[in-house]
Order: C-alpha cells, then structure tokens, then sequence
C-alpha cells in the first residue's frame, strides 16, 4: 500500500469495496476472492496506522490527530468498537499500575520504581506476610512511595487521555454526513467515557487499599503513620486532572463526587491516622498524668512535651483544611482527658483553702497545676489563632474545661481571702472613732481594722499571690485574656460589690470609683494599646505607671524595691506626695534599668519602658 495514501479516503474505499462484496454475495466468486484476500490485509494496515495515530494523538493530546485517528474508523465502520477497545485498554493499563505500585514482592525484590509496568520478579498484590523480605525496610518504604508517586502520574496520564478522546469525539462530524462522532459510540443514557474509566480505577484503588490494610503490616504502617502524605498525593492528582481538563465549553474529567470517590477509598488509612493521632496523645498525657499517682505535679517540661507534640500534630496536616480540622477533633478529646487527669490532681481539703499560715503543699501544688493549665490554654488557642473559626469552635469544649478546672484549683483559696478581708473591711462597725482624740485622727496611724486589713493583704500577696504571677521568662500575655487576669478582675467586683453593699454607694465615691471601673478592663489591653487608650483618662498616671512595672522584665525594679521600703511605708510615702513626685521615684528606677541595658551592650528595651517614659513625661515639666 502506498503510505502517502491519505488513511482516511483508503479505509472509505476499504468500507465501500466490503460493503459491495456483501450486499451483492460476491463471496465464492474466484477472482473476487482473490482480489479479497489483498482487501482484508490492506484493511488490516489500514487499522494500524489508524491506531498509531490515533495513540500518538491521544499521547501528546493532539486533537488533529486525534480526529484523523478516529475518522479512519469511522470511515471503516468500527468507530464504536474501535473506541470500547481503548476504554477498555485505558482501564486496564490503570488497574495493572495500581496493582504494581502496591506489590510488596517487586519492591521487595527490584526495589524502586515508577509503578508502572511487569517485571517485577512476580504477579501483582501484597504478598500475605506484608513485609520486604529483601534489603532493609527503609528502602522497602522509599520504594513504595516512588511507586505510588508513578502510579499517581500514569492515573493522571490515562484519565486525560480518555478525556481528550471524549473531547475530540463530542467536537469532530464526519465532513459528507455530519454525524456527530460521539453520537456513534455512545447511546442516550450511558455513561461518559472518563466515568466508565475512572469507576474502573476508584474500584480497583479502593480493593488494593482495603487488601494492603488486612494483608500487609508494613504497607497498613507506612500508609497510617504517612497519611497525610498518602492524601496529598491523591489530592495533588486530582488538582492536576482538573487544571489539566479545564477548557471552556467543555466539561472536565472528574465530577466533585468522581473526586469524593477517591478520598474514600483511602477512608481506613485516614481512621487508622486519627486513632494514631489520639493514642499518641493520650499516652503522653497517661505518662504525664498517671492515674496511679495523684500526688505527683507535671514539670515545666513535661507540660511543654505535651504542647510541642499537639503543635506537631497540628503541622504535619496543616496543608490540608479539612485533614486538620479532623485532627482538632482527636486534640480536642487528649485535652478533655488532660482536664480531667489534672482535675483529679488537685487537694480540695482544708490544706487547700487555709489562709494565715505559710503555703501549705497542697496549696503549692495546686498553683502549679493552674499555671500548667494556663500555659496549655494560652499556647493551644495562639496555635489556632490563624486558623478559621471552626477550628476554635471545635477545641471550644476542650479548653473551656481547661479553663473551669484551672480556676477551680484557687476558686476556694480566693474565696477564703475574700471572706478575711471582708470581715476585717466590717470590722469598722466596730470602731469607735470619736473616742480616739484629735490627736488620733491626724497622725499618721491607720486604725486598727485597716491595719489587720494591710497585714492581710501582705501575707496573700507574699505567700499566695505571689506564687501565682508568671515570671518575666515565661510570657504568659500572648493578647487572650489569661486566668490570673479574669480572677484578679472577679475579686475587683467583688471588692466594689463589698463596698457598695456593706459601707457605701460606690456610684457616689466618684474619681475612685471611676478608677477601679477602668483598671479592671486596662489588665486585659495589650501594652501596645495602652497608649491610645481612652481608660486612661480615669486613671491616675501613677496607677497606671506601677501597673506597667508588673508587665516588665525583673531588673526593672519598683521604687518600692528599689529603695528597700514595705508596701505600708510605701503606700503611705504615696498619699503624701502629688503625682509629679512620684513621678520622680518612678523615673529614677526606669534610669537605673535604661542604664543595666546600656551597660551589657543592648540597646532593645522592654515596650514598658517607652510607654513609661511618655507617661510620665506628661507630668509636672519633666519632658
């Protein structure tokens, strides 16, 4: 045959001279079956040109040679079996590429691997023990990892060209009858090619992955521990059909419910990997939290363990939204065990709530127990601070828990402090002031109630308060609203409830009143925001000064430390001087600290000490 003869006008031709010879019983006719015989292999040329180019077409998604491909059939009368051939050829080439990739004999065996074809050294499947015979298993897991990364490509390959062919055969009409070539191979009702196919591919995906879960320990542990990784490949394929089948005016490859198909067939890896994410979460918080031992405390260390392996677990799917929204899931039920473990840690007897002598162990205890629950509340809700709302909603129950039991490790030591204070405040029933004197009355004396009131106050801030504030090491304000915080804020309301119901209308008491009603939301402000704030205009300048020291590194130190004084001599230095002259004290010890900054080379300052200075410089011309 003459190969420049144009394939489409010779297999006319061939269907034509075919056609005659049967509609006319040439057949038994010598010379005509003579000549036949020259027919039939000239019509066997002509399919495998046909073909040739019609593969190469579909290789390089060529659509002109696609079409010229499709009308030599066409042409010959073969259109519908010639294209069922190569759906069926295409889902085999895919079933026989996942099958491979997952043949733990040829990895075992020939080691990598791009997944696609035989020579393997063995039939296709998991073997029944599942584990690489030959050659250490870490190149056993690299390999099958290779073969899945080929696998996805030669997916990827054979569901694009399928499409093309659909695509070619919706747009190509034969140019005399103007037959829609996709109305030849496909009745009303079936399905679409890239359907049929990727129903073949999805079938047998999901049959090997159930198979390699039962039958093989090694590939179910790779494929547990490694799921996210296993899920991003599958996404990534998909991602790479879809953009690859984007073309306006034609429908892509894949349906978003062809794409769910997929993702299920994983589904008993991705419980595999949730129930690993939990049980690794939860034997770390066992280890941390025996429930053999109820006396033991956590370190720092062991608190910090628990906190870095959730950021851990959080990170390894955080480039999947829906993955890391499952695993919150699983984080949310550790920290709700946490809870509870440290719930069942805390003494609630009268050692727990006694409040004249030293700090007793029970007391200790249970104030690092609300400090570990603090640290654990900050960092987790820092780390889903840039995810969406969801994310919060879902570890909403988990650390409302951490919040309840953190607060009720103190809630009855405060309210032991609250009722002594109280009853001292009440204590002015009691006093008969006019008895005392002139005298009395202006010397600088406090009455008696008040000072049982301040030595009070000293013994909690020494013994309790104290043991409750974080050190300047440990940055506990990250801008949410910490514990210590609410509490301190909670007994501001009970003081001002104390006051108004017991001695006098607070609403009446005027600058001091309107200044505890603004302190108490100025704890929770930023640092940054507390210079625009509009709260300071009911707050002296001095409130706010010493307020800043509690936010500020430990060599920036009071003026009541820094010249040895006791809160009362402080205190009562403070009500004899204007603000300008505290001002003076206040910048005498942010000169002392500029001046240790200076002095080890650093010229980075705590943001207090800016936002002191500005303060401060509002006052009395010290500028």
């Amino acid at each position: 045959m003459d190969q420049r003869l144009d394939l489409s006008k010779g297999a006319q031709l061939h269907f034509e001279i075919l056609s005659i010879y049967n509609e006319y019983h040439l057949a038994g006719i010598d010379v005509v079956d003579l000549e036949l015989k020259w027919v039939l292999e000239i019509g066997g040329k002509l399919r495998y040109e046909g073909m040739r180019v019609l593969e190469k077409g579909l290789e390089g998604l060529n659509q002109a040679e696609v079409g010229a491909g499709l009308q030599v059939f066409y042409n010959m009368g073969e259109l519908r079996g010639t294209v069922d051939g190569l759906v069926s050829k295409y889902k085999g080439m895919g079933v026989k590429s996942v099958m491979n990739a997952l043949d733990m004999k040829a990895i075992s065996v020939g080691g990598g691997g791009g997944g696609g074809g035989g020579g393997f050294g063995g039939p296709g499947g998991v073997q029944r023990s599942g584990t690489p015979q030959f050659g250490g298993s870490g190149k056993a897991k690299e390999a099958l990892w290779q073969r899945m990364n080929g696998c996805m490509d030669q997916l990827h390959s054979i569901v694009v060209a399928v499409w093309h062919l659909q695509r070619v055969l919706s747009k190509k009409r034969d140019p005399f009858t103007h037959v829609l070539l996709l109305d030849e191979v496909m009745q009303e009702g079936d399905p679409i090619l890239t359907d049929c196919v990727w129903e073949a591919l999805v079938k047998s995906f999901a049959n090997q992955m159930k198979s390699t879960f039962t039958t093989s320990s090694f590939v179910k542990e790779i494929f547990t521990i490694g799921y996210p990784k296993l899920f991003s490949m599958l996404e990534n394929l998909l991602e790479r059909i879809s953009r690859d089948t984007d073309v306006k005016g034609v429908p892509p490859a894949l349906s978003s419910e062809a794409k769910d198909q997929m993702f299920s067939s994983i589904e008993i890896f991705q419980t595999a990997f949730l129930t690993l994410c939990l049980s690794r979460l939860s034997e770390l918080v066992n280890t941390v939290f025996p429930v053999s031992s109820r006396g033991s405390v956590p370190s720092k260390e062991h608190i910090s363990r628990i906190i870095s392996r959730i950021q851990e677990e959080i990170e390894a799917v955080q480039m999947d939204a829906r993955l890391t929204l499952l695993v919150l899931r699983e984080i949310n039920k550790v920290l709700l065990l946490l809870s509870e473990r440290t719930e069942y840690q805390i003494s609630t007897g009268p050692e727990a709530r006694q409040i004249t002598g030293v700090a007793t162990p029970a007391q200790v205890k249970n104030f690092a127990l609300c400090q570990h629950l603090q640290e654990i509340h900050i960092r987790i809700s820092s780390m889903v601070s840039g995810l969406p709302a969801i994310a919060t909603d879902i570890l909403s129950p988990a650390l409302g828990a951490i919040y309840g039991v953190a607060g009720d490790s103190v809630t009855p030591l405060f309210q032991a402090m609250l009722d002594r204070l109280e009853s001292w405040i009440l204590e002015i029933h009691d006093q008969n002031f006019g008895s005392l004197g002139m005298d009395a009355a202006m010397d600088n004396n406090a009455s008696p109630y008040m000072e049982e009131l301040q030595k009070s106050i000293l013994h909690f801030r020494s013994e309790f308060l104290s043991r409750l504030l974080p050190s300047s090491s440990s940055s506990i304000t990250t801008g949410s609203e910490t514990i210590c915080k609410l509490r301190l804020a909670r007994d501001m309301a009970e003081l001002e409830l104390a006051v108004g119901q017991n001695l006098f209308p607070v609403e009446q008491l005027g600058a001091p009143y309107r200044a505890l009603r603004a302190f108490r939301p100025v704890i929770f402000l930023e640092t940054s925001q507390l210079s625009s704030s509009p709260l300071r205009q009911d707050l002296p300048p001095s409130v706010i000064l010493h307020h800043l020291y509690s936010r500020g590194p430990e060599e920036l130190q009071s003026p009541l430390q820094r010249n040895r004084l006791t809160p009362m001599q402080y205190s009562l230095w403070m009500d004899s001087q204007g603000e300008d002259q505290i001002w003076k004290g206040i910048k005498a010890t942010l000169d002392d600290y500029a001046a240790k900054v200076r002095s080890r080379g650093d010229n980075e300052f705590s943001p207090v000490y800016p936002l002191m200075m500005e303060i401060g410089s509002s006052l009395s011309g010290n500028r």
